[in-house]
């Protein structure tokens, strides 16, 4: 085991490699290890849906650092080997290939994986999802010879890989169980909206409906769904949510529920143990237990635990943010809504530049908005500050948002 004691973050992606770039940046002097299952050094992933796939983006763009970067700064990195195991009562981390790595505060960015369900012909040449680089280059070596694909999943990720290959020019078909894309977060009428958008461009979608196998010889040739519906293409992309990567502290007294549950200042129930990112199950200020799967998010986490680790008692109160394009279309939203019983509109939905603001009790949860980001911005304030705005003023454009916020 290496007997010196660390500042050790186990995952190498944008939560972990901010973390561990933060704890320099912060004059941290003490070792700093690194440690990350895929080869390569923290990229960010929202290019893989996006302008990777699409071949607009060198992927060494995408880096949370520049190469070399982690060297300069004598930041120990462990890339491509997987840590297997966390020890609370000798306070090291196990690696697959047998190396102990003590610590004296300890980072869990483990991140998520891809859902897998037991469905016929998962498993045959063709059926792809997206989660890492790797994952992308498949993607894009299917693509590159056109055709005809079947996207299964309708999510944020699912709607920007079909965006992607539609405007590569591929045929694409997409099976979503709900009845609109987006349903679950987004409502019924904006979901419809995302619907229209790509319906416009000419994308198949079957809604209502689930995969009920994937059929071929070794590669797959055609998707069955439930109500009988059969599709053939060249290959299939299966988007259907993900699984936070609790595994590593299972038996390791860390409490965990769905993630690895830490209070507002990111440590868990283990003192010196903290989590960020999609992993962690995080007791927001506003919105209580939440675990938030989005870029902005991992990488403002990421900062905030390298400076709880380092003795920062503030709360980690970020209102949450995040954006999704699809084609000319830009979606950003702000804030934590699971419900609301009010949606209030700005804007028009028919020429899509609008935005709906989602409120619980009379107090703004969350806003959304399609190419109208100012709205957005503008009202992450008064999200932070649980604001109970006057609907009729949410409505008005001609109200600036930020007149709203309380003195």
């Amino acid at each position: 085991m290496s007997t010196l004691a660390a500042y050790v973050v186990v995952g190498a992606n944008l939560a972990g490699g901010t973390a561990a770039s933060e704890l320099r940046e912060q004059g941290f002097d003490g070792r700093v290890v690194l440690i990350g299952e895929e080869p390569l050094p923290p990229y960010e992933r929202p290019p893989l849906s996006k302008e990777f796939l699409r071949g607009e983006q060198h992927f060494e763009d995408g880096y949370v650092r520049p190469p070399g970067w982690f060297d300069e700064h004598d930041v120990e990195t462990r890339f491509g080997v997987r840590a297997e195991r966390i020890d609370t009562s000798d306070s090291k981390v196990v690696l697959a290939d047998g190396e102990e790595i003590g610590y004296e505060k300890l980072l869990v960015a483990t991140g998520c994986r891809n859902r897998r369900f037991p469905i016929p012909g998962l498993d045959l040449e063709g059926v792809l999802d997206l989660r890492t680089a790797e994952d992308c280059e498949r993607i894009k070596a299917a693509a590159a010879g056109g055709g005809r694909v079947v996207q299964v999943g309708m999510g944020f990720i699912g709607a920007e890989v079909t965006a992607s290959l539609r405007s590569l020019g591929l045929e694409v078909t997409v099976i979503e169980p709900a009845e609109v894309p987006l349903q679950r977060v987004l409502g019924p009428e904006i979901g419809a909206v995302v619907r229209d958008v790509h319906a416009d461009q000419g994308v198949t979608m079957e809604f209502g409906d689930v995969v009920e196998s994937f059929e071929g010889g070794e590669r797959v040739e055609a998707v069955v769904t439930r109500g009988g519906k059969r599709y053939e293409c060249d290959f299939a992309v299966v988007g259907v949510g993900v699984q936070p990567n609790v595994e590593i502290a299972e038996g390791s007294g860390l409490e965990i529920q769905n993630g690895i549950v830490v209070d507002v200042g990111l440590e868990t129930n283990v003192p010196g143990v903290f989590a960020a990112g999609d992993v962690a199950l995080h007791d927001h200020p506003t919105f209580g237990q939440v675990r938030v799967e989005h870029f902005d998010n991992a990488w403002k986490m990421g900062q905030h635990a390298a400076r709880s680790m380092l003795g920062d008692k503030q709360p980690f109160d970020d209102p949450h943010w995040f954006w999704s394009d699809q084609y000319d279309v830009n979606v950003q939203m702000a804030g934590f809504a699971l419900s609301w019983d009010e949606i209030v509109m700005r804007g028009s939905t028919e020429e899509r530049s609008f935005s709906a603001f989602y409120l619980k009790d009379g107090v703004l949860l969350s806003a959304l908005s399609m190419n109208r980001p100012r709205d957005v911005r503008r009202a992450m304030r008064l999200i932070r500050a649980q604001t109970r705005p006057d609907p009729a003023q949410l409505r008005d454009e001609d109200v600036d948002l930020r007149t709203l916020l309380p003195s």
